[in-house]
């Protein structure tokens, strides 16, 4: 056999083995120097830019190990050599299982700069719980398939041992599936972001702000003080209203005139609310109208948009359009309407049926 011949190491001549070596420290070498060069590159381009994706790739680049590299090249400098099956599988191997190993150091350092950036921006202590279990979750996946890759990389049969997981996980999510379900729904909250701590939000008949999101739980601190706790699969299914969110406020409201007043009168109240209303600074104008005769009343629709979302100003805002609104209809003697019964009595000796109209407040009896 070729390598048994004097002179010769398995099969190949010393001038071989010189070249296969000059091509291992020469690859290992000009991969680190690439390395140093893109990680410097990288680095420049993260200081001039606010993206985060170059940040990600410089600390990802950084957790590059140079025996990984010498693993590679020492598989480049295989390639010059006549080795037997068994000694070429076995490098072919090593060289594989490194580079799935930096792949997956790589991943798991790329996953740590993602989870440091997200909680910079999302530091509070109620989304930390959320945010480490996501980040564990991810990087148990990214370093499962990498010890799986590396096992079938070896030449062991995996596919038992997937099937074995995957029955063992179908499992464990029936067992657990309602603890999942929020579990998942938190995640859900944390990334998505329908509301945040502090946001006071309208669920169902409960409403609050929000104070604590875990888990499995949210919890609001309701109006009267009390904590209203929701399970966080269940706050998902229903409709959120986000006050906070709020850039104006949309205010409408009707102003009901006793039947009775004049022509000029009623000319004159759209013109009167709108000079109140816009006199203000704080709110935009949309409209004044006669829209309806009511029952017992003739009806104003008036609506107008506070510029802020909150509350206190807007009804401190409400309170002086109305009381001016009531002022000036002192002023042009113009009377607010109440809710009215009219009673109409026929005279005996009118064979028309004539009447007599009489006026008294709604569900009072009729008094002789």
């Amino acid at each position: 056999m070729d390598f048994l011949v004097p002179g010769n190491l398995l099969g190949n001549t010393l001038q071989d083995w010189m070249m296969a070596i000059g091509v291992a420290i020469g690859g290992t070498i000009a991969m680190y120097v690439v390395r140093a060069f893109a990680l410097r590159r990288m680095h420049e381009l993260s200081q001039r830019t606010a993206g985060k994706l170059d940040d990600f790739v410089t600390k990802m680049l950084a957790k590059t190990y140079l025996v990984f590299l010498l693993a590679i090249g020492i598989y480049l400098g295989s390639m010059f050599l006549v080795l037997p099956d068994n000694y070429r599988l076995i490098v072919s191997r090593i060289a594989v299982a490194a580079l799935i190993l930096q792949l997956g150091i790589w991943g798991d350092s790329g996953l740590r700069a993602w989870r440091a950036q997200f909680m910079s921006a999302n530091g509070d202590g109620a989304r930390k719980a959320s945010s480490t279990i996501m980040f564990f979750m991810m990087r148990l996946v990214v370093w499962t398939v990498a010890f799986l890759m590396m096992l079938d990389n070896f030449g062991f049969n995996i596919t038992t041992l997937v099937a074995s997981l995957g029955i063992g996980g179908i499992a464990v999510a029936l067992a657990t599936q309602n603890i999942l379900g929020d579990l998942f729904a938190s995640l859900s909250i944390m990334l998505d972001k329908p509301f945040e701590i502090g946001d006071f939000i309208i669920v169902g008949d409960a409403l609050g702000a929000v104070e604590y999101i875990g888990l499995k739980t949210t919890r609001l601190r309701g109006l009267g003080g009390e904590q209203i706790v929701f399970s966080n699969s269940d706050l998902l299914k229903s409709r959120i209203h986000n006050h906070k969110r709020m850039q104006s406020r949309r205010v409408a409201f009707i102003l009901r005139v006793a039947y009775g007043a004049s022509d000029a009168q009623m000319t004159r109240i759209p013109e009167l609310v709108r000079a109140i209303v816009t006199a203000r600074g704080d709110v935009d104008f949309e409209r004044a109208h006669f829209f309806r005769y009511g029952e017992w009343s003739l009806d104003f629709e008036i609506v107008y948009h506070f510029k802020s979302p909150d509350y206190i100003l807007h009804m401190d805002a409400q309170q002086a359009i109305l009381l001016e609104i009531y002022r000036a209809f002192e002023r042009e003697r113009i009377q607010f309407a109440h809710p009215l019964s009219v009673i109409r009595v026929a005279e005996p000796t009118d064979p028309a049926g004539g009447w007599l109209a009489h006026t008294m407040p709604r569900n009072d009896e009729l008094r002789h």
